[in-house]
């Protein structure tokens, strides 16, 4: 089964179209979260809190609903987790474009090799909830090392 992007679930669960790449859809759907980053980043801390927590719960829903759709447990088109967790990477992060790329590289990084316990949730927690949390703690361990470099810099 193929994902039907004029149903606004799987429009967001494959981060509008960006989860269809053939080749590296988590790489692409990553980069397609930069623009809204570009928003996200003009608010104030509180507001940007909590659009990324709104944005990580409505995430539970739209990939675990995607999921059960397609009937394949985390498509690898099912985006919205990458979104989360770079919007998560860059939660008051430094402003510019090489913080942008620190974060989406980090973030990559941690979400590629999955070190313990992110290779342990992404095989032990199912449905939409377990989609979510593997980017969510990458996303984590991606937004220490950047502030950890930030701070290292200043």
């Amino acid at each position: 089964m193929s994902p039907n992007l004029k149903n606004p679930v799987h429009l967001l669960a494959f981060g509008f179209g960006s989860g269809l790449s053939p080749k590296a859809p988590g790489t692409v759907g990553t980069i397609a979260a930069i623009p809204l980053y570009g928003l996200l980043q003009l608010l104030p801390l509180s507001y940007y809190l909590a659009a990324l927590l709104a944005a990580a719960l409505l995430g539970i829903y739209l990939c675990g609903k995607t999921a059960r759709d397609l009937q394949v447990h985390d498509h690898p088109g099912i985006v919205w987790d990458e979104f989360v967790g770079f919007w998560l990477t860059m939660l008051a992060a430094p402003a510019g474009w090489l913080w942008i790329v620190a974060g989406f590289l980090f973030f990559r990084l941690f979400d590629i090799w999955k070190p313990w316990p992110i290779s342990w949730l992404d095989k032990s927690v199912e449905g939409g909830l377990g989609i979510m949390l593997d980017d969510i703690l990458a996303g984590i361990y991606a937004a220490i090392c950047l502030q950890l470099l930030a701070y290292g810099i200043s």
